[in-house]
């Protein structure tokens, strides 16, 4: 392999660049993956680029060396297409029978509007009808198969990406229908033949019954119509809705947002490398390390300022109120109005790591819920997550981040539990706002999996026969939403057809992985401990 420097050559490598560099993948082994040029500086003497991994994540980039690129496989940017030119001159376009009886209708009413003196006015803005993007169908009865609008997934889950305990049932089955965040569908669920018939279709009070491979124990479950089912009328889902408090509209990214600009974060005892790009002050960017208060979060620019700030910062857990107790382990609520600055400061910090959300600076509409854990020098911020005081959309969760000292740990399945037993006390089900990230993909799939696995085998048997529980019994017992049900229960691949009827099938396998995951969740939410009393936040004044 041939690497070459930049100074050494005559070609010379432009932002927009494409070209393979070299990586150590997971296993510590050389790489040679296709990166894009983000950006190019030269410090004492010598360039560095900064690349972006194609069909990687962006937390991957980084600034590289000369010495990293493989020169032979160069590729340059491709100049963007012009517009289509009319008998040769610049600028115009090939005409069409509407555009010229509608250029002929803007002359006339030129003509007959202009002022006798010679001045002319704006031609006034023609009205544009909305078209349909699909044609309009008689209602088509609901159709459970694919997760609504609400509930789909900017990510496609691949078995390299899945936690450990995810179920070997589903290896063979994680092409999930799969969306890019501006709502594009990418991939849909591939026909497999000799595949059982999934519960896609039939009458809204149709039973389901459930067969459980080699275990006596096995229940029926009514499939009812998803409400607010917005599949179109090709079975092919509709985009995820993008009207959520915090979803980012990607249209406006830029090669400024789509680079990290911190180099390194001081929260404590920990060091944190961030993943993405977050609106920091612009002075603050240029630190080798950025120092953060971990009880305030007050950003700094020196060990010095940290520890001369520390005098004087008086707390030691966040403010707020402490809803929740339990063995080191606690949840601090925070009002986005009455604590704008920590609110702020915690979505600065958050925006490091999530990428698929955007950051706003009024918080009043907000409230947030930092998990701590307890030591002798006070209360460190594990993860957090946020929420509207009213959603329009059952949203409970609008941002969820646990750091990432913390992760792989089981805090994120905690922050999640947490956040629907607010959800039960509300007697609301609730969702998180689309899109979700990667990893928050993944611990939802996960939490929602083990928490329907939990009901299911829990049943027991009425008089002899098999139990019978509903989606909607589902969705009331864990304040889950039932298009969330629906979508995991076949995302489980525990849906069939039989025998004229649609069952749940508990095979051993599903059971046997649903056991080993539930011994690894050593630490549960104790809804006893919870001390916790809803606002009513559509009045004004409690804002």
């Amino acid at each position: 392999m041939t690497k070459m420097a930049d100074s050494g050559s005559s070609v010379e490598i432009v932002e927009g660049c494409r070209l393979p560099v070299l990586r150590k993948n997971q296993e510590h082994e050389d790489e040679w993956p296709l990166a894009e040029i983000l950006s190019v500086k030269e410090v004492s003497g010598r360039k560095l680029y900064y690349v972006h991994y194609i069909d990687f994540n962006k937390r991957l980039d980084e600034w590289v060396t000369a010495d990293r690129l493989d020169m032979k496989k160069l590729q340059f940017p491709k100049k963007e297409a012009k517009t289509p030119t009319k008998n040769g001159l610049p600028g115009s376009r090939p005409s069409s029978p509407e555009r010229e009886v509608r250029k002929s209708l803007d002359l006339n009413l030129q003509s007959t509007t202009a002022p006798s003196r010679g001045k002319t006015l704006p031609t006034p803005k023609r009205k544009v009808e909305p078209v349909p993007l699909v044609p309009q169908v008689p209602p088509a009865p609901p159709v459970p198969s694919l997760p609504t609008s609400t509930e789909a997934s900017p990510a496609a889950v691949y078995p390299a990406a899945r936690e450990t305990n995810t179920f070997k049932t589903r290896e063979d089955h994680d092409q999930i229908s799969s969306l890019t965040t501006n709502g594009t569908a990418r991939r849909l669920i591939p026909s497999q033949p000799g595949r059982k018939r999934k519960a896609n279709c039939g009458p809204a009070d149709e039973m389901i019954k459930v067969l459980q491979y080699n275990k006596p124990q096995s229940a029926s479950v009514f499939l009812p119509p998803p409400e607010d089912s917005q599949d179109s009328s090709d079975g092919i889902p509709s985009a995820p809705r993008m009207t959520g408090s915090l979803v980012s509209d990607r249209s406006h990214d830029d090669i400024v947002t789509r680079m990290k600009n911190i180099e390194c974060i001081e929260l404590g005892r920990h060091r944190l490398k961030p993943w993405y790009f977050s609106p920091y002050p612009q002075e603050l960017t240029s630190l080798p390390i950025l120092y953060l208060c971990e009880f305030c979060l007050k950003y700094l620019k020196s060990l010095k300022c940290l520890q001369r700030h520390l005098t004087k910062c008086n707390l030691r857990h966040p403010p707020g109120n402490e809803i929740y107790r339990k063995g080191t382990i606690s949840f601090f609520e925070i009002d986005g109005r009455k604590n704008k600055n920590y609110s702020q400061n915690l979505c600065l910090l958050a925006k490091c790591f999530l990428d698929h959300k955007t950051l706003y600076y009024d918080t009043d509409p907000f409230l947030f819920y930092v998990m701590t854990e307890y030591d002798s020098k006070g209360f460190h911020i594990v993860g957090y997550f946020s929420k509207e005081k009213e959603s329009t959309e059952d949203y409970n969760v609008a941002c969820i981040l646990t750091l990432p000292p913390y992760q792989r740990r089981g805090y994120g399945k905690l922050l999640i539990e947490f956040s629907y037993e607010l959800s039960k006390v509300e007697g609301k089900t609730g969702t998180p706002e689309k899109p979700l990230s990667d990893l928050g993909l993944l611990s939802y799939r996960s939490y929602w999996s083990q928490t329907i696995l939990e009901i299911l085998m829990d049943l027991k048997p009425d008089n002899g026969e098999r139990p019978q529980i509903t989606i909607n019994e589902i969705s009331e017992i864990t304040s889950v939403k039932k298009e969330d049900v629906i979508s995991t229960l076949q995302y489980l691949n525990l849906i069939n057809y039989y025998k004229g009827q649609y069952i749940l099938t508990l095979s051993e396998d599903i059971v046997d992985g649903h056991e080993r995951a539930m011994q690894k969740r050593h630490t549960r939410i104790d809804p006893k401990c919870l001390h916790f009393t809803p606002k009513d936040w559509s009045k004004r004044g409690k804002w």
